[in-house]
């Protein structure tokens, strides 16, 4: 694993202190790890949300849509 050392502003480092304590993170590392993996999911969905909106429409999703996916599932299940 690579290391990157940040500095941060004694506000900051508390709030981070007061994150990993309160939250159930063993170290700093491992809440900032996991900030930036929200962050990546995040980007992740906005891109979908943008694609699906620049999308063609398809068809409408209605009750029977529903229930064709229900008889789907059932059947692999």
């Amino acid at each position: 694993m690579s290391t990157m050392n940040i500095s941060l502003p004694e506000t900051l480092k508390t709030f981070v202190d007061e994150q990993v304590a309160g939250r159930g993170y063993s170290t700093s590392s491992e809440y900032v790890r996991a900030l930036i993996r929200k962050d990546r999911d995040r980007e992740a969905l906005r891109a979908m949300l943008i694609e699906g909106a620049a999308s063609v429409p398809g068809e409408p999703v209605d009750r029977r849509y529903f229930d064709a996916l229900r008889d789907r599932i059932a059947a692999t299940g």
